[in-house]
């Protein structure tokens, strides 16, 4: 364990020149390795390769281990941080690899993305897989990225009283919203990976934040994939003061008002936000971006005549159309919604233009594979369940479900088609 500026410049230089570091912590039998070696290893792995470790002073089994891509894992125990460790590795391109020397003692090389190598000797106990196995035995929290009220939030709590039937385990939906949905999503991101807290959130924070803003702290590509559980259609909706019936009407009102149209958006990145931006640029006009912290204010907003447009959910807007208090001008899929067979699709007047919203599950980076699993097989069950299609039907949404990879291949399309959105546009965070 280097001590003092100088050791540390020493060891920093050394990185620098081999690009290769081997540092060996041996602890002897009956060590207590959470308190001695594990801060040496750790210290050494994130602090000179651009880590950090925040520690509570009093109480260092509860250290707080910060990888470079933001990754961080609270643990109590050596076999949690070795596993830990792992995942994080592993879900970036590095790898470890442990042979047994003897009984209770596991040595482990560890490859760091920088090309530094790690060798430590720690004591490990009980297996990620056993904890999967009796996966949940405790609360799970759920957490939504936006306020009370929207899809998400909605679907968040359907899932969350057909886990807990089935699992018998209390599952709690918390809202943490802000920031275009960021706050709560890093929140999850530096949660432990353990199955424990997951994110149920709409698509911005996991494929178009990271082209907004400048800066995240945390890194969507590495968020464990669980499933998508319903699509549904973002609609073009506006309060009835804009004298225009239609989708024509509306194009040639908003082109003969440039820039007195107020737009709303449940935040900055939005799918309502890329939505109206991407109308912007096909259509040749321009409304002015109102963002507002979730769906409900917004909403609430557009009803009231504060804000004109607004691209929203027929899962929260569908019943304000039907009973006039909002009129929809079209639908955002390259074909007309089912249940609204004489709405055109917006494509039919600008040839292209596709808009869909969707909801789905993540999980801190690093969770077993087991468990994301177990919740993807769950989240499938439910769909298929008569009463909850039914409510996804009367949510104008449609059921999904599937794998882990079938989720990482659709969020991979999706960013690359928002990414490209963004790029035309020029749409950043304000």
């Amino acid at each position: 364990k280097p001590r003092g500026r100088k050791s540390k410049e020493t060891l920093a230089k050394a990185k620098r020149e081999l690009l290769e570091l081997d540092l060996i912590v041996e602890t002897r039998k009956g060590a207590r390795p959470d308190k001695a070696s594990l801060y040496a290893v750790t210290w050494c792995a994130l602090d000179d390769c651009g880590g950090k470790l925040d520690m509570a002073p009093a109480s260092f089994p509860r250290a707080h281990y910060r990888f470079r891509d933001g990754f961080a894992a609270m643990a109590s125990r050596p076999s949690r941080v070795w596993r830990n460790i792992k995942g994080a590795l592993k879900t970036n391109g590095g790898d470890m690899k442990t042979t047994s020397l003897s009984r209770g003692v596991t040595r482990g090389l560890l490859t760091l993305g920088v090309g530094t190598l790690l060798s430590a000797m720690v004591l490990i106990s009980a297996s990620a897989q056993s904890d999967a196995d009796a996966y949940p035995n405790r609360p799970v929290r759920v957490v939504v990225p936006y306020p009370p009220g929207g899809g998400a939030d909605l679907l968040a709590r359907l899932l969350a009283e057909k886990a807990q039937t089935k699992w018998g385990q209390t599952v709690i939906v918390e809202n943490r919203s802000g920031a275009g949905g960021n706050i709560g999503t890093e929140w999850v991101f530096r949660a432990v990976p353990d199955g424990y807290t997951l994110l149920f959130t709409a698509q911005p924070p996991l494929v178009s934040n990271k082209s907004l803003y400048g800066k995240l702290n945390f890194d969507p590509d590495i968020l464990a994939p669980i499933a998508v559980m319903a699509t549904g259609y973002s609609v073009l909706l506006v309060n009835p003061k804009v004298p225009a019936n239609n989708l024509q009407e509306f194009i040639a009102y908003a082109r003969a008002n440039q820039g007195k149209l107020n737009y709303a958006s449940q935040g900055i990145g939005n799918a309502a936000h890329l939505s109206a931006e991407l109308f912007n640029s096909m259509a040749g006009v321009k409304m002015t971006h109102i963002p507002y912290k979730g769906t409900g204010p917004a909403l609430a907003d557009l009803l009231a005549g504060q804000v004109e447009v607004m691209f929203g959910e027929l899962a929260t807007a569908g019943q304000h159309v039907r009973t006039g208090k909002l009129r929809m001008l079209g639908v955002g899929g390259l074909k007309r919604h089912p249940d609204f067979p004489d709405m055109p699709a917006i494509a039919e007047g600008l040839s292209g233009f596709q808009a869909l919203i969707w909801q789905g599950m993540v999980a801190p980076p690093g969770t077993p594979t087991a468990i994301t699993n177990r919740w993807a097989d769950l989240i499938t069950e439910v769909v298929r369940m008569p009463d909850v299609a039914k409510r996804l039907n009367d949510l104008s949404m449609i059921p999904a479900g599937g794998k882990p990879a079938d989720m990482a291949q659709f969020m991979k399309e999706d960013r690359e088609r928002w990414g490209a959105v963004i790029r035309a546009t020029g749409a950043k965070a304000e």
